[in-house]
């Protein structure tokens, strides 16, 4: 352990609070705990636990070395060489929060940039950076929705097609708040359309939040709900998947007023499951109720074009009890590997991308359903994800497809009691064709086909 202050130094601060030696500090700890023996192996070299981490990482499995056709909220896109490169410059891998702008213009720039671009994506005026998260980031939006009304509107609507794990983490955020969800509990059939949300609409609704496209990959036109939402003075949120926006209408098309999303497509890896990047965009009405930063652009006393923290200084910073939320940064190397990632594809690449996506996964599903057994469980559009009832467990049919070196779509029996034997595949322009008609095949071996 590498101890950097000196004897002077420690003496130094004792006396600055008032004790005269380390063991003082203790003293309230019953002395009992104070030195439990840790059952802790023996020490290592450097050299020796570079080797038993190397075991250790050597026992996961990798998509380097796997097909994979599992999505559910997190894929597997491609990264252009540029944005690690980028990112692992020195004055962005270790960047902090620019409180000062005159030391912070290229962090700053970043920010501003990131924001412009996820406004232009979404089809909304504000963007923060960010929230950690797609999950956080609706269960920010429920937060924004509840502060905007005060309180006095207490029921939240959440579609049955909203990512499991986000409704879970909405719960568990506002466990105790007194906010009433409605929607999605186990007698909503997860088959069902947006529109029929609207049954659960009244007066004393905040907020209704829907995905766009589902959680199970099907695209609906989300334009009369949000206008029943809006008639009933609530507010109306969109949880997004952004390659999707390469090639769909943006949520700020269907009047949304809060649009949130899943940033890891947007170059940053898989990584066993984070960091990851939490979108949340609104419309400039309501942003004084955003949580985050808010970079905006200005001039300097020379005229010169300047970027500072525009929002910065109010109750997150100065007066933590007034805040909507204090949970309202990520890490800002996200950011700026989502926007990185914009800039290199820019508005046609980015089209391309969602293009093979969505081209890709229809092939897929053609091709699957063809296989005896196998049936697509909705007939309604979709991007590049789509559910198929399986003629068996899909435990069995994933453990199958394991041993042949493919990761299995999701099991959505797991989340949905009616949907026992249904498996949700995703497929991204990572897979190609030939690795569909390898699926396929194994596939049917599972059916005896």
């Amino acid at each position: 352990m590498f101890l950097p202050h000196t004897e002077s130094e420690r003496k130094e601060m004792l006396t600055a609070i008032g004790v005269d030696s380390l063991e003082e500090l203790f003293t309230s700890i019953p002395p009992k705990y104070r030195f439990p023996n840790l059952n802790l192996p023996p020490a290592l070299t450097e050299m020796e636990v570079q080797q038993v981490l190397a075991e250790y990482a050597a026992d996961n499995e990798s998509l380097q070395d796997m097909i994979c056709f599992l999505g559910a909220g997190a894929y597997n896109h491609y990264i252009p060489a540029a944005v690690d490169s980028i990112l692992q410059r020195g004055e962005f891998y270790t960047a902090y929060t620019p409180y000062q702008p005159e030391v912070s213009q290229g962090t700053l720039q970043a920010i501003f940039d990131y924001q412009s671009l996820i406004t232009a994506l979404t089809g909304m005026e504000v963007s923060n950076a960010s929230h950690y998260d797609g999950a956080t980031a609706v269960a920010e939006a429920v937060t924004m929705a509840h502060a905007h009304f005060r309180g006095k509107r207490n029921r939240v609507v959440l579609s049955a097609a909203l990512n499991p794990m986000y409704r879970a983490t909405v719960r568990t955020y506002h466990s105790g708040t007194g906010i009433e969800f409605v929607g999605d509990d186990a007698t909503q059939d997860p088959k069902s359309r947006p529109d029929q949300l609207a049954k659960f609409i009244d007066s004393n609704t905040a907020l209704v939040v829907v995905q766009y496209p589902d959680f199970f990959g099907r695209i609906f036109d989300l334009t009369e709900l949000a206008k029943k939402a809006h008639d009933a003075g609530a507010l109306f949120a969109v949880s997004t998947y952004p390659i999707a926006l390469g090639m769909l209408k943006p949520p700020g098309d269907f009047d949304a007023d809060i649009v949130t999303g899943e940033g890891q497509s947007l170059g940053i890896p898989l990584s066993f499951g984070g960091p990851y990047l939490g979108i949340f965009t609104t419309k400039k009405e309501y942003v004084r109720k955003m949580a985050g930063r808010l970079v905006g652009e200005t001039v300097d006393n020379r005229g010169q074009r300047a970027y500072v923290l525009t929002l910065t200084a109010r109750e997150q910073h100065i007066r933590r009890e007034k805040a909507t939320s204090n949970i309202c940064s990520n890490q800002g190397l996200m950011v700026l590997a989502a926007a990185v990632y914009l800039s290199l594809l820019g508005k046609q690449g980015l089209k391309q991308v969602a293009s093979l996506c969505y081209q890709k996964a229809h092939y897929a599903a053609k091709q699957i359903t063809n296989i005896n057994g196998f049936k697509l469980w909705s007939g309604d559009p979709f991007f590049n994800e789509f559910v198929v009832k399986c003629p068996a467990k899909i435990e069995d049919i994933n453990e199958h497809l394991l041993e042949h070196g493919i990761l299995g779509g999701y099991d959505l029996g797991q989340d949905y009691p009616t949907l026992r034997n249904h498996m949700l595949f995703a497929v991204t322009e990572m897979n190609s064709k030939e690795e569909i008609d390898y699926l396929v095949n194994v596939l049917k071996e599972e059916s005896h086909d």
